[in-house]
């Protein structure tokens, strides 16, 4: 079964870090590129950020270049998202997405989510 657990999410003030972790299970994580999305009250859904499989490419939304850096850690089966410099419009829902092949069929997975709130 696939999983994806976010953890790490907070009460932070403006200017401060925290860092997110997706834990992945259930599929082969060195073949798929992963991303976070996030989703603040009254807002759709928006990416984030994604990182390839490799980890060789990675890529940011204008809103959080600079400032967030996605890695991941093939030895845990994580991905990271270390945010600094944060800013109350960060205040969201953070969710890990992934989209996996499983019986010749593309499926979208995504995680509960981690809620980071950002006080000013």
């Amino acid at each position: 079964e696939v999983q994806l657990v976010e953890s790490g999410g907070g009460l932070v003030q403006a200017g401060g870090s925290l860092r997110l972790s997706c834990a992945a299970s259930g599929f082969t994580f060195d073949a798929y590129a992963i991303g976070w999305f996030r989703q603040a009250p009254g807002k759709e859904r928006e990416g984030v950020s994604c990182i390839s499989n490799s980890g060789a490419s990675t890529y940011y939304a204008d809103s959080v270049k600079g400032r967030f850096t996605i890695s991941r850690d093939s030895a845990k089966n994580t991905i990271y998202l270390q945010m600094n410099s944060l800013k109350p419009e960060d205040t969201a829902v953070y969710y890990c997405h992934a989209e996996i092949l499983l019986a010749l069929k593309w499926r979208d997975y995504w995680g509960q989510g981690t809620q980071v709130t950002v006080s000013s």
